[in-house]
């Protein structure tokens, strides 16, 4: 057998592989919209909530609906008078390699690299994406103007004046959908807030000057300070968790294969800073 037709096979092995471990999965641990819908309300910190969601569509395995029933049912859960936040950064690994390769960034035309949810999020009707060449954030819901604005004018990309860190103004909560804690954006913005109580500056000392685009074609220059590599290497915020459990402020649910896992602002910020004026931190 040559080798093009040894990898067709073994193509084919996976495939199969796949669509029967599918069909298992859906059988013995399925659920459906409906399924999801009554998960989320059982936790009932949604409704009237700010909540900005990390979602990994490979962690819905065995759901019967699609990730637009996904964002439809996180927009009722949250209701008319709650916002749904997700984020969008335009690229994955560091922020500084994406900003040094000097790239326009288009609210309307840079896709997101945080999921499947996340672009399907950004192309709904009603969703609005802040301006920021780094970690822009996409919005629906009654407080979104609010949320979002002058995104572009924040000297690091969540801290103060960021959707990130008006979370805390307003008792945002965290929902980690298919994901771990690591995703935790908002934790920027803490990094930010307790800065000086830090072992070491998370920030560069040098700045970038990005451009981005908004909806109407305007563009606006952001000159920011982005996270120190070799500190981002060493950040695992696993290590906060038996802190968090400690005091209550860890809440982990579970639909069959799906875990979430919900985290107030307020908790996240007044447990790391604890920790912090503690000299511990979750830096390996």
């Amino acid at each position: 057998m040559d080798q093009n037709a040894s990898a067709g096979l073994k193509l084919r092995w996976k495939n199969r592989y796949r669509r029967i471990r599918l069909a298992m999965v859906r059988r013995f641990y399925g659920f459906g919209a409906d399924d999801l819908e009554r998960f989320l309300a059982q936790m009932g910190a949604g409704p009237g909530r700010v909540v900005m969601v990390h979602c990994s569509w490979n962690g819905f395995e065995g759901f019967r609906g699609t990730p637009r029933d996904v964002i439809g049912i996180l927009q009722r859960w949250v209701g008319e008078h709650g916002t749904l936040l997700m984020p969008s950064l335009p690229f994955t690994g560091l922020a500084r390699d994406w900003a040094e390769l000097g790239r326009l960034f288009d609210v309307r035309r840079t896709p997101s690299q945080m999921g499947l949810v996340t672009e399907l999020f950004r192309r709904s009707p009603g969703v609005v994406r802040s301006i920021h060449p780094t970690h822009p954030v996409l919005a629906w819901g009654a407080r979104t103007e609010e949320m979002i604005r002058d995104h572009h004018l924040c000297r690091t990309p969540c801290g103060r004046g960021s959707p990130y860190a008006r979370m805390l103004e307003h008792d945002g909560l965290n929902l980690l959908l298919g994901v771990d804690i690591r995703a935790l954006t908002f934790f920027h913005a803490v990094e930010e807030l307790i800065r000086p109580l830090l072992p070491a500056d998370p920030f560069t000392r040098e700045t970038w000057t990005l451009q981005s685009r908004d909806g109407d074609g305007r563009h606006w220059t952001t000159i920011t300070h982005l996270f120190d590599a070799d500190l981002s290497r060493r950040r695992d915020l696993r290590l906060i968790i038996p802190d968090l459990k400690a005091r209550g402020h860890y809440a982990q649910y579970r639909l069959r294969r799906l875990e979430a896992i919900l985290l107030g602002c307020r908790d996240v910020f007044q447990t790391l800073e604890e920790l912090a004026r503690q000299g511990r931190t979750c830096y390996r």
